[in-house]
């Protein structure tokens, strides 16, 4: 009998803290907000020999796994990661709300989305956390890809967490109790701009790496990236987003210090903008670089509203993005 499921998994902004959930990093500590909508993979199973097709559908490219181009490839080895799926053919149709390569960690949910789908074809469950590090042993041991953690952990619990990295990769998640009032606001004053081209953020990583190698995980830099994560914390959960926002930029200027060019040019005018406004933060998301997004938090939804206006106008994307009150779901 055929089978068919669609998962939903959400995306990452605001990643106070990124940087130091990496393997030169060694430990560190992450406060993010998952936002959706984000990755979709609809799977269907019939009976058959085991072939897993994928219909990457934002490429406009199918094909099967084992056969697939390398340009696709984690694609398969998320499959692979997944386990044997038995005696049937699946079909999987991944798509992403967002761009693709521009800092939201959608290379991470598409992994954490097309293992959760595996999983409810078979009829189980992965808790979070598993989740979260199947997904990372896809990215990082099998494609061979420069990856943090953070984001993988984003996909599967959803909502505001403080993530707490003891030794990459092993890392403690907690979600955050964020009052509904203060997720409202959130929603109607957070701006998502994609800006720049498609950047290659496992690349970045490393011009970071080549840049603290010397310092090595004990760095200063690194240690301000760490403290402001927890700062990030106690500002959502006591509601006061004017501190809130205030870290925000003090996480950016904390990534800026890492490696200039992690903040371009085009961050830069945005940035500008967002001030000149009165906005009250802003974060450029991920690994940031040449291409990426930046959020904003405004003063007031009106004000929002207005610099979707001035971002458009300057070529920006605006994306429509709210708060994702759940990680990786299958219906």
């Amino acid at each position: 009998m055929s089978r068919r499921v669609t998962v939903q998994v959400p995306v990452r902004v605001c990643d106070v803290g990124g940087w130091s959930d990496t393997w030169f990093a060694g430990h560190g500590r992450v406060c993010s907000l998952a936002v959706e909508p984000g990755v979709s993979v609809e799977a269907t199973a019939a009976p058959g020999d085991g072939s897993v097709v994928v219909e990457a559908a934002d490429f406009g490219v199918t094909f099967t796994v084992g056969s697939e181009p390398p340009v696709h490839r984690l694609l398969a080895d998320a499959v692979r990661e997944a386990g044997d799926i038995g005696p049937c053919d699946v079909r999987l149709r991944v798509t992403a709300a967002v761009p693709p390569s521009s800092s939201f960690g959608t290379s991470a949910a598409v992994c954490v989305a097309v293992i959760a789908a595996l999983d409810a074809l078979r009829g189980s469950v992965r808790a979070p956390d598993v989740l979260a590090a199947a997904a990372h042993r896809a990215e990082v041991e099998r494609f061979g890809r420069e990856c943090g953690v953070q984001d993988q952990i984003a996909a599967a619990y959803g909502g505001a967490n403080l993530i707490d990295i003891v030794a990459y990769p092993k890392a403690v998640t907690r979600p955050l109790a964020v009052p509904p009032g203060v997720a409202n606001a959130l929603d109607e004053r957070l701006l998502h701009v994609a800006y720049g081209s498609a950047h290659d953020s496992s690349a970045v990583h490393e011009e970071v790496i080549a840049a603290l190698t010397d310092e090595g995980p004990s760095s200063s830099r690194l240690e301000r990236v760490r403290a402001l994560a927890d700062d990030a914390a106690r500002a959502l959960v006591a509601g006061d987003l004017d501190a809130y926002g205030a870290v925000l930029t003090a996480a950016t200027d904390a990534q800026a210090a890492l490696h200039p060019a992690l903040v371009s040019d085009a961050a830069c005018e945005l940035i500008a903008v967002a001030r000149s406004s009165g906005a009250v933060g802003w974060k450029v998301n991920g690994a940031g670089g040449a291409g990426g997004s930046l959020s904003i938090l405004a003063g007031s939804r009106a004000q929002r509203d207005r610099l979707v206006a001035d971002a458009e106008r300057l070529g920006h994307h605006p994306i429509p993005l709210s708060l994702a009150t759940q990680g990786a779901r299958a219906t």
